[in-house]
């Protein structure tokens, strides 16, 4: 293997590793607040949208980011309430959002 291979390489397992921990983070995330059935749905969604993205698959940086906010609109979009009748923070309530607050969340991150 030459060394162009392995830099190629590394980089798909490095885009790899933050589009799991980035899918990982959000299923945790809407499990938690909308429930397991809405988690399979939002994953479907994540998957769909990762394969819209405009960039090339053997782009060297994705944004994964970008996919979870267009998983998270077509959960939106779907009108589901949150499990226990807890409503999401706006993006400008001062407050923070119960997603960043989430337990699931931060153990996803350590992955």
């Amino acid at each position: 293997m030459d060394k162009e291979e392995s830099v190629r390489n590394s980089t798909c397992e490095n885009q790899i590793n933050m589009a799991e921990r980035e899918l990982s983070a959000f299923i945790c995330a809407v499990t938690e607040l909308f429930g397991p059935e809405q988690a399979r749905l939002s994953a479907e969604d994540w998957l769909d949208e990762s394969e819209l993205m405009d960039s090339p698959p053997s782009a060297i940086s994705r944004d994964w980011r970008a996919v979870t906010v267009a998983a998270s609109a077509r959960l939106e979009n779907r009108g589901t309430p949150a499990r226990g009748h807890r409503t999401l923070a706006k993006a400008t309530d001062p407050k923070v959002s119960p997603i960043l607050s989430s337990n699931c969340f931060a153990s996803a991150l350590l992955v």
